[in-house]
């Protein structure tokens, strides 16, 4: 049986090197920009002929959309509408990211804590900056909300740093650990399934099925991950 762990290996398709700072353009790197150009070209393909009565295409679109915007409104409120640009192409590249490394024989590159931590990190950056922005040195009540006693703060500022700091980290652990977990699951039982040739479609069948479910549980953690970054900007956006 292949080894469940080698399908996450980074291997390097285009060698690059500047002193000793490696840029290489990466297996990981061909899935992501693959995974643009699929949302890009899906969007532009399904809103090409805007129709009252939608085709099959832009009812896909208009469904995703709507999902985000809902999203959006449920966790931040209107206020959170400028925002919505941002919000959905996050919950696009990471649904392409968790859907695509479906597919056998492609790369999940949600399942490396580099990139999805470099997009929960971003998160986290933008949140602070639209805090600021909105409450000025009023944000700074994040560490020490209202109505704590100044005598208690020597205990809930910290408390609340390492709060607002594990934010990305919570992020980035959750959909990793889910795609890696999954990933590998579905690999063993693969190693098993060809074994069982015997049995005739029956394990085929099977493997199917769990296919589908992982791909379920990747739009579901795109879903949460977007979630938690609606809630996150909410934070930043309005007093609790």
């Amino acid at each position: 049986m292949a080894d469940p762990i080698k399908q996450f290996e980074i291997k390097p398709l285009i060698p690059i090197k500047m002193n000793d700072i490696d840029l290489s353009f990466t297996n990981s790197s061909l899935f992501m920009v693959i995974a643009v150009f699929v949302a890009i070209f899906f969007l532009f393909y399904a809103t090409r002929k805007k129709s009252i009565i939608p085709g099959a295409s832009q009812s896909f679109a208009e469904v995703l959309y709507q999902f985000v915007d809902s999203i959006m409104m449920e966790n931040i409120g209107i206020e959170g509408k400028k925002f919505f640009p941002l919000i959905f192409t996050i919950f696009l590249f990471i649904a392409c990211g968790n859907l695509i490394g479906v597919i056998p024989y492609t790369f999940t590159y949600t399942s490396h804590a580099s990139v999805v931590g470099g997009v929960a990190v971003f998160s986290l950056i933008l949140n602070t900056v639209v805090g600021i922005k909105k409450k000025g040195w009023g944000w700074l009540h994040t560490f020490l909300p209202h109505g704590t006693p100044i005598i208690a703060a020597p205990i809930v500022v910290p408390i609340e740093i390492v709060s607002f700091l594990s934010k990305p980290f919570s992020l980035t652990v959750r959909l990793v650990a889910n795609m890696m977990v999954g990933h590998i699951m579905l690999k063993v039982i693969a190693g098993f399934v060809v074994k069982l040739k015997a049995f005739g479609f029956v394990p085929l069948i099977f493997i199917c099925i769990l296919v589908l479910f992982e791909a379920g549980i990747a739009f579901l953690q795109a879903y949460i991950f977007t979630v938690l970054s609606c809630i996150y900007l909410n934070e930043a956006l309005h007093d609790h």
